[in-house]
């Protein structure tokens, strides 16, 4: 996670390098913008990972709330529209996104409801009531602003949270079903997001050049980025699509970045290290033994990898763009001050779960020696 992040600053400063020496700036001023936003999520990160797990639940219902607060003040006058999605406050010289905010409010809310009703998740009902609702709520606020992307991902941590807990597989195949079709019909709602889906359906970016200059102008030159970079990349800092050919590339498009500065190969490394984020959040899930830690690790392990999955898949040309930032990677705060702290909280689960596992081994070592001194006093009577 941490040579992610240090990538992520790498990356951040050398895609806006030109931006900055353009507009008269300081050429380091994309780094220096990124840093702040480690420093607070790594902080964040170290002070919740050395808090009880039921500090987590405590407040679980409290943070949900203010998350569902945050998303409905975008609508207000502290809200505004950022290429025609809605999703964004601005409070004094501070903005933030608030739906990154609230992956982290679900994560923790929905494993602590998970774990209140453990005993009764054989019962359909007890698994849909409350996280159906409040989850529909926060999905219905993210899509009024036009945050499809973020709506996916919300969707896929839900989905992993209620896997992991194991949940009878005929109910979370409901929930699916229903999830999709609320997707489907949230999408409608907005034209731009119909008219992007519609696009990525009949149009070939690749074999139609009357759509370079329109709706597939930031594909191709996405496309052309990862070509440019070959097997070892053109160097760091000599990306050529940064100099205003491919927008967003510090935010959404920053793998192209990746592949076209570091090739094949460096893009494919930055891949392997979210495997063996992926890999060793498995191995940690199979020694968890409460519902509470394995709702989060495996909720936030959907959330990593699906948001890196989606981004990805975007650049690569297989799914519309959808405005999904690269996790630990991209530019921006909201969504790395909230992985941050998740990775702090899957930290304080898995330390919550050591403990549990060494006091249980010393009761178990305990009552073998007094068994066995009892056998010892029996044998000399």
């Amino acid at each position: 996670m941490l040579l992610l992040v240090t990538t992520g600053v790498v990356m951040v400063q050398s895609a806006l390098q030109v931006r900055a020496v353009a507009a008269g700036e300081f050429p380091l001023s994309g780094a220096l913008r990124q840093l702040p936003h480690v420093i607070i999520g790594l902080i964040a990160m170290l002070v919740v990972m050395r808090l009880p797990i039921a500090t987590f639940k405590r407040f679980a219902w409290a943070g949900m709330l203010i998350g569902l607060a945050l998303q409905a003040l975008v609508y207000t006058p502290l809200g505004y529209e950022f290429q025609g999605n809605r999703n964004w406050l601005r409070i004094g010289p501070v903005s933030l996104q608030p739906s990154e905010l609230m992956k982290l409010a679900l994560l923790v809310w929905i494993a602590t409801v998970i774990d209140a009703k453990s005993r009764l998740l054989n019962r359909w009902v007890h698994v849909v009531i409350p996280v159906v609702p409040v989850v529909a709520l926060s999905m219905i606020v993210g899509i009024l602003g036009g945050d499809l992307g973020s709506l996916m991902v919300i969707a896929g941590l839900v989905l992993g949270c209620l896997f992991f807990a194991q949940i009878r597989m005929r109910v979370l195949l409901a929930i699916v079903a229903l999830a999709a079709l609320g997707i489907a019909v949230m999408t409608a709602i907005k034209p731009n997001r119909v008219m992007r889906v519609a696009h990525f359906m009949e149009v070939d970016c690749l074999s139609d050049p009357d759509e370079k200059y329109g709706l597939c102008w930031q594909t191709l030159h996405g496309f052309g980025a990862l070509a440019r970079g070959g097997w070892s990349g053109v160097g760091f800092g000599s990306s050529r699509s940064k100099w205003h050919w491919l927008p967003e590339a510090e935010n959404d498009f920053i793998f192209a970045i990746i592949g076209e500065e570091a090739g094949l190969i460096g893009a494919c490394a930055a891949l392997a290290v979210f495997l063996v984020i992926a890999v060793t959040m498995l191995i940690a899930l199979t020694r968890c033994h409460q519902k509470f830690t394995t709702a989060l690790i495996g909720g936030a392990l959907v959330w990593i990898i699906g948001q890196m999955v989606v981004n990805v898949a975007v650049v690569l040309g297989f799914v519309p763009v959808l405005g999904v930032p690269l996790p630990f990677v991209s530019a921006g705060g909201s969504s790395l001050i909230s992985l941050l702290t998740a990775v702090g909280v899957v930290v304080a689960c898995l330390r919550d779960e050591s403990r549990r596992e060494s006091a249980s081994e010393r009761e178990s070592a305990a009552s073998q020696t007094e068994r066995a001194r009892v056998e010892l006093g029996l044998r000399s009577a």
